[in-house]
């Protein structure tokens, strides 16, 4: 059965048989942490709607985009929509006057979803408390950049400007933050205790 599968059988069948089955339990598996990011970056359902549409589909078209080397499926994907969903805000500011408040605001990155059913609320918590303590492995410059690139939505040239340091060090700084992020959540069941 597709749904008992780890992500990385269930990556292995998309890439190399094409199996519907397991993109579907892939889906299910991540559909709603990646709506509910979606959501609270765009605080519009039809756009979180076309994101997550956007995120699954470039999965399913690209299958070898995500590269297991780097850390688990799980924040690889909500990376993705991150990334997706800054897209659209900016194209959304692009078409709104210079400075506009609403397009500031667009760019709050929250992740509770303010309704959620019961099983999400304690799957997100879970993951919210594995974040925190994943955080706190971090040290301070560290810490610095993945806030202003997750919660300011800075690019890295942007945090290099604001915190007069050279680009090259923000981007050693990003990875190198990135990836002890990425192994301490990979040993968390949190990812993989979704459906």
């Amino acid at each position: 059965m597709a749904t008992d599968r780890s992500d990385q059988e269930l990556i292995e069948q998309i890439r190399h048989d094409r199996d519907q089955q397991a993109m579907a339990a892939l889906y299910d598996r991540y559909s709603r942490p990646v709506y509910s990011l979606a959501f609270h970056m765009l605080r519009d359902p039809r756009g979180a709607e076309d994101v997550v549409q956007d995120v699954f589909l470039g999965f399913w078209q690209r299958p070898f985009t995500y590269i297991e080397a780097r850390g688990a499926f799980g924040p690889w994907i909500l990376r993705v929509t991150r990334n997706r969903s800054i897209d659209v805000i900016r194209k959304r500011s692009r078409e709104r006057s210079p400075g506009s408040d609403e397009a500031a605001a667009l760019f709050e990155e929250r992740i509770v979803d303010p309704e959620p059913e019961p099983g999400e609320q304690v799957w997100t918590q879970s993951v919210a408390q594995q974040v925190r303590v994943a955080m706190q492995q971090l040290n301070d410059a560290q810490r610095q950049v993945i806030e202003l690139a997750y919660f300011s939505g800075m690019t890295q040239s942007e945090m290099a400007d604001h915190l007069g340091i050279p680009l090259g060090t923000i981007k050693t700084r990003v990875r190198t933050a990135l990836r002890r992020l990425s192994d301490f959540m990979a040993d968390s069941e949190a990812w993989t205790d979704a459906d």
